[in-house]
């Protein structure tokens, strides 16, 4: 890829430095000593435990809410499910239903050897995971069958809150020309500590996430893929409480993205940063194996702060986010670090420094599927300024060469989108993407030009800042409010219970088999 910009490219080389320090300590004093509630949950998610008990609780929540209370989870809750299936000769399914019926109580069984549990439990666990891999082999036979859109890929949400509203508008934009559509979930959803079961026909500015729902729009976008001749993606949000559980349920029911953040948990939502950092870790390792773009969140940083004097913090956390996936063996090329258009349309030259914007992260990150994010934050309901805004958003995304561009709607601010504002947005998109497919090809850039400096400046800001991050580390960081000047103490925040210190016998079979599938 032609570099425009004149990046220091030791500078960068410094960035990274600073940000894989930051990482290591996470991984080597957060994420490794421990696990979570979330983290045990899935571990039998991908053991086959499907289903809730006669109170609609799931059965993952079941088994494990038992062995937490007995103060033995530190072992892995895939220690005393295999020796409950060794000892019972059950399996995983039949012992979490024993369970739910009270039938059975997993610390009271006595112990067998390590041995026989591993045995048991890793003929389970990799033919789990095959069907993961299998699942991924599919993706790729069907992208290659149909074909994929070119990009920037036009991706569209629909949040009806009715699953089989969803699928009806999901098709329909499709056919209309979307080549990723994001089921938006609920309000709230992130903050319950549990899955919720089934098909779902209610829900508060978008739609539950249930493995259910996931199966039903694959189903139907199936169906619409094949009837216009392209692959159409299906995107969710494996974040908050359930980050890795909705992670497994996705790689199952073949989802091809997700929105998954190191820190948007802890800034914007108020979860736990212990809990975070290690549900962020595995659920990214089930992402890696099942082939599944993430989409990060450092859009949010700029709705909370302003787009131009905290542009740094954008790439700083974009270059944390790099280095912890990296940490969880998720490549490159399923990266889409996430990046917005939110400058204040009345700042002279503010097209500009979007453009450098842009152009920075495409050029730092070239192998990434970056995510562009349209305007919000300074939408009015003037329906006419408001698609003029996203025709400029457009213009950057196909001049910079982005990835996946979440397409703006003009009744943004208003309400939630309806069919016909989302086939404007994808005529806009369609329109511009067409007419200028090769512009960024014919363009150069002013040497130390408006746009070359102010993409170094942003550049040599995120270096001091994530060098300074390194120092104090991530956690103090964190609290004294240096990333979206949002402060969170590394001992508050939701789900701080369900974090448990790892005995030096714990066990998940998990760690080792994902990895199977990555090259």
């Amino acid at each position: 890829m032609e570099k425009k910009l004149n990046l220091d490219l030791n500078v960068i080389q410094r960035g990274r430095e600073a940000a894989r320090k930051i990482a290591k300590q996470v991984q080597d004093d957060i994420i490794l000593p421990n696990t979570t509630v979330t983290v045990e949950r899935t571990v039998l998610r991908l053991l086959g435990v499907d289903g809730v008990d006669h109170q609609d609780v799931p059965l993952a929540n079941v088994v494990v809410d038992q062995v937490h209370r007995g103060g033995e989870l530190d072992k892995g809750i895939a220690y005393w499910v295999g020796n409950a299936m060794a000892a019972k000769k059950m399996t995983a399914q039949e012992v979490a239903e024993a369970a739910a019926r009270e039938e059975l109580h997993l610390l009271d069984i006595p112990t067998v050897s390590y041995d026989q549990i591993k045995q048991v439990i890793e003929v389970e666990a990799k033919r789990w995971t095959d069907f993961i891999f299998e699942q991924r082999q599919e993706r790729v036979n069907m992208q290659k069958a149909l074909g994929v859109g070119r990009t920037p890929m036009v991706y569209v949400i629909v949040a009806t809150g009715n699953i089989y509203e969803d699928v009806i508008q999901a098709q329909a934009a499709a056919k209309q020309g979307a080549d990723i559509v994001a089921v938006i979930r609920t309000t709230a959803q992130s903050l319950l500590d549990y899955v919720p079961y089934g098909a779902t026909t209610e829900g508060f500015g978008g739609t539950y996430a249930t493995q259910e729902n996931f199966r039903i729009m694959r189903k139907a976008l199936d169906e619409t893929g094949q009837e216009i001749g392209r692959y159409i993606h299906l995107c969710n949000y494996c974040s908050g409480l359930c980050m890795p559980e909705i992670a497994a349920m996705g790689a199952i029911e073949r989802l091809d993205v997700m929105l998954n953040d190191a820190m948007y948990g802890i800034l914007f939502r108020d979860i736990n940063m212990t809990r975070t950092f290690v549900d962020q870790h595995f659920s990214r390792m089930i992402n890696s194996a099942a082939g599944i773009i993430i989409n990060t969140g450092e859009d949010n940083y700029l709705t909370t702060a302003d787009a131009v004097e905290e542009a740094h913090t954008v790439l700083a956390s974009q270059l944390i986010n790099e280095q912890m996936a990296l940490n969880s063996n998720l490549p490159e090329e399923q990266m889409g670090l996430g990046h917005a258009f939110e400058i204040n349309p009345d700042l002279e030259d503010g097209f500009l420094y979007e453009i450098a914007q842009a152009q920075m992260a495409r050029e730092i990150f070239p192998k990434a599927p970056l995510k562009y994010m349209p305007p919000t934050k300074y939408m009015t309901g003037n329906i006419f300024k408001g698609h003029l805004m996203d025709a400029l958003f457009n213009l950057t995304g196909v001049l910079t060469n982005q990835h996946i561009q979440l397409l703006g709607m003009l009744t943004e601010a208003i309400h939630t989108p309806f069919l016909q504002d989302r086939a404007l947005s994808i005529e806009n998109a369609k329109y511009i993407f067409n007419n200028a497919r090769h512009l960024s090809e014919e363009i150069t850039f002013k040497q130390d030009g408006i746009i070359q400096r102010r993409a170094q400046e942003v550049l040599n800001n995120a270096v001091n800042m994530l060098e300074e991050v390194a120092e104090l580390g991530l956690v103090e960081a964190i609290e004294t409010g240096m990333f979206a000047a949002i402060k969170r103490p590394v001992n508050g925040g939701k789900g701080l219970e369900g974090v448990v210190a790892k005995a030096d016998t714990y066990y998940n079979p998990f760690y080792s088999l994902l990895k199977g599938g990555v090259e």
